[in-house]
């Protein structure tokens, strides 16, 4: 399919010189998505061993790199879901279905910084932080945005596997390695991240039919996805006691847990007893789980001091 036709839903014809803002450029980092990714990176390198003898500018530069990849994978992502984003009332007022950037623009644009963030992080830190840096902006490229997302229902949930790298990278940003704390960190965010997306995907479920976009809810119904909304916020709010067992926090972040936690299976529970109609719980779930993932790793955060 040439780009012509995978871009014929989009608003109008492409200008001849980009027309896009400032603004426009820095919608295509996600700004919003960004900040948590920064939150958990800076977090995992917080937590790490050594982190004392880390230079702050050194800790500046690897929390740059960590926010700079990742607003250039939502560039590019914006660039290659251009014809779904037209078709969906929540994303087709951004530049690229309007017609106000050039795609190929957006495409360099999320490459070179790709690519500078990547090699800025080998640079200053390490080829092991900056590895994995490359490796979590490959997966969402190319495993997620262009292979699972049109494909199948698990794409969140394998997809998801991206946006759980950055403490990861932040702990071997610090330590040049991988370590059993670091994993459990990923897996954290790894195991959050369906129930947050099923939550959206619940109370979007039109937009994401009229786009074609196989989520869980379009594909298997609310019902089934309540389910396993259900099932993985279980098994989140298990694995979020597990960095007190580890001695990576102590009581406060004990106590903390334990709070979210009560808090994140009651909204699951409210999500899962609704009617079909009623999305005023899947929204209130939406919005809390990224409270609630903000809360834990700020609690492992205070720990430190």
């Amino acid at each position: 399919m040439s780009i012509e036709q995978k871009y014929s839903g989009y608003a109008g014809p492409a200008p001849a010189f980009s027309e896009a803002s400032i603004k426009d450029y820095i919608s295509l980092l996600k700004p919003r998505v960004m900040s948590l990714v920064v939150f958990t990176g800076f977090c995992g390198m917080l937590l790490a061993p050594g982190v004392k003898d880390l230079h702050p500018f050194l800790a500046v530069i690897a929390v740059f790199c960590i926010a700079l990849a990742s607003g250039a994978a939502g560039a590019i992502n914006m660039w290659y879901d251009r014809d779904i984003d037209a078709l969906m009332k929540r994303t087709k007022q951004r530049a690229l279905p309007q017609g106000r950037m050039q795609p190929d623009d957006a495409l360099a644009f999320g490459v070179v910084l790709t690519i500078l963030s990547v090699m800025l992080m080998g640079l200053a830190l390490n080829w092991m932080a900056a590895g994995l840096l490359a490796a979590a902006s490959l997966f969402y490229v190319f495993v997620y945005t262009a292979w699972l997302k049109r494909r199948t229902p698990q794409n969140i949930v394998i997809g998801g596997a991206a946006g759980a790298f950055p403490p990861m990278i932040g702990w071997a940003a610090v330590t040049g390695g991988i370590s059993l704390e670091s994993v459990l960190l990923f897996s954290l965010i790894f195991f959050w991240t369906p129930p947050h997306f099923w939550a959206l995907a619940l109370f979007r479920n039109t937009d994401y039919k009229r786009a074609g976009v196989p989520m869980l809810p379009v594909i298997a119904g609310s019902r089934a996805t309540k389910r396993q909304m259900l099932a993985y916020t279980v098994i989140v709010c298990l694995l979020a006691l597990a960095p007190y067992l580890l001695h990576m926090g102590g009581l406060f972040y004990l106590g903390a847990a334990t709070i979210l936690n009560v808090l994140f299976l009651r909204c699951a529970m409210r999500v899962f007893r609704a009617e079909e109609t009623d999305h005023k719980p899947a929204r209130q779930m939406f919005a809390f789980s990224i409270f609630y993932l903000f809360g834990l790793f700020a609690a492992l955060m205070i720990g430190t001091f």
